[in-house]
């Protein structure tokens, strides 16, 4: 997991619920991510999520039957997916 991601779970999520979702995130089966970049997978669980725990559930339960529907749901699908990791995680120095 990037560096950006992980704060970005941290400062989102309740502390209880953080760590979950940061040991889901870095457990996720390959039939999820699906070859992309696994920070693109990672992030589209999480960034619409408002630090709901229930709502990551379901978006991972949605990537565990088409990761393609979770990339979407998003908005990460696009080619344009890493400015748009950028605008919500920030840039890497």
């Amino acid at each position: 997991m990037t560096p950006r991601l992980r704060r970005w779970v941290l400062a989102n999520f309740e502390p209880g619920s953080a760590e979950r979702v940061l040991d889901q995130l870095d457990d996720l089966p390959d039939i999820v991510v699906g070859g992309q970049a696994s920070e693109r997978i990672q992030a589209c669980l999480v960034i619409r999520t408002g630090g709901d725990w229930n709502d990551f559930q379901r978006r991972l339960a949605l990537a565990k039957l088409d990761w393609r529907d979770a990339l979407v749901a998003a908005d990460l699908a696009d080619a344009d997916w890493p400015q748009r990791l950028d605008a919500v995680l920030g840039s890497e120095p």
